[in-house]
């Protein structure tokens, strides 16, 4: 397409200087003009998709610009994205929704030595219109997220092996100024994954055993939301369920979320037969002789080969190891009718750290947290 009021002409023309005298236009009709056009003319290589006079967006390209540009040609897979490689990053990311490079890498490929294969697999999914950047964080990392057809891809994926998939990021523009609303990644979000994803490293869990977000639902409608919830048989942890604090929340905070939890697991399930149902009912403490495998917890989680409710651990995350020991110290004293402690030292990747551990009343696997 050509962009000049007269017809293409074979050679270039020299660039007209704004320094010299102004030269009048030649109206002469039928005659090409030898001084600038009144538009300027289109750049002889445009760029694919882009036509004379169009403004660059900055958003990239849609398929419907490109209307030239036979549909039915696909992006190329990259040479070092493979298929199994894309198949766990839009598990990974069905799952947690959201993640950094760096965070896939450790909840899928954590014995690569680098997230390079991470990141050249995203840009291969991008090309395909299933992934794509929802923001740069300040440490310049990338945040991505599922398209809408990466969203279905992920169904696919997950849902059969009856994985819960989280909530689609949708694209929402301000229409007046044009900007992307709801880009937000907060640091209680990024720490989730990333504890996901130091455990993975270490060896406990496979990445289809995480799941975020988990509601129990108490008898007065509440629900108590879990953060995190890992299973690792392999690892001695058929469910633990991890609550991720970055001391946003006080102390006594925490210890209205264990009461809750204990709470939960003393519920009996829909359909228990009436003799159960009558003795739970017979006196406020009935429900401590009602045997655990008759409670509703056991139809959602496995046993944890100690006598005791599911598991409950505290990561906590950003802060100091003084405010952390005065929380836990609350914790021992205001929760020990929901929570008893056991301390521990695990080793881990060779390197050992002191850890505390936190398990439900009577017993459970030791945890750090």
């Amino acid at each position: 397409m050509n962009g000049g009021t007269g017809p293409p002409h074979p050679q270039e023309h020299p660039v007209a200087s704004t320094d010299g005298p102004e030269q009048p236009l030649d109206y002469t009709e039928g005659a090409p003009s030898a001084g600038p056009s009144i538009t300027p003319s289109a750049p002889r290589r445009q760029k694919p998709g882009v036509s004379a006079g169009q403004a660059r967006r900055t958003g990239g390209r849609r398929r419907s610009d490109n209307q030239h540009v036979d549909v039915a040609r696909q992006p190329k897979h990259r040479s070092t994205s493979t298929e199994p490689r894309r198949r766990e990053l839009l598990q990974v990311l069905g799952i947690f929704q959201r993640a950094t490079p760096d965070q896939l890498w450790k909840l899928t490929r954590p014995d690569n030595q680098h997230d390079k294969l991470v990141r050249d697999t995203l840009l291969d999914l991008e090309e395909h219109q299933l992934v794509r950047i929802e923001l740069v964080r300040e440490d310049q990392r990338q945040v991505w997220v599922l398209t809408r057809r990466g969203h279905g891809e992920s169904k696919k994926l997950l849902e059969p092996k009856g994985i819960r998939v989280s909530a689609l990021r949708e694209e929402k523009y301000d229409p007046v100024t044009g900007k992307l609303l709801g880009a937000s990644y907060d640091d209680h979000a990024a720490a989730v994954t990333s504890t996901a994803a130091e455990l993975h490293r270490a060896g406990i869990g496979h990445r289809l055993g995480f799941q975020t977000e988990i509601g129990h639902r108490l008898g007065n409608g509440f629900v108590q939301r879990t953060d995190l919830v890992v299973r690792a048989p392999e690892a001695g942890v058929p469910a633990m369920l991890l609550e991720i604090d970055r001391r946003s929340e006080d102390a006594h905070d925490l210890v209205v979320k264990l009461r809750r939890y204990w709470e939960w697991g003393r519920l009996l399930p829909k359909g228990a037969d009436k003799r159960t149902v009558d003795l739970a009912r017979s006196r406020p403490d009935a429900i401590e002789h009602v045997d655990h495998e008759k409670r509703l917890w056991r139809r959602v989680y496995p046993p944890t080969d100690w006598e005791g409710l599911a598991p409950v651990a505290f990561v906590f995350a950003d802060t100091t190891e003084a405010k952390v020991t005065n929380t836990v110290a609350v914790l021992e004293e205001a929760a020990r009718d929901y929570w008893a402690p056991r301390r521990t030292t695990p080793t881990t990747g060779g390197s050992r750290r002191r850890t505390t551990a936190r398990r439900c009343p009577s017993s459970s696997p030791p945890w750090s947290s």
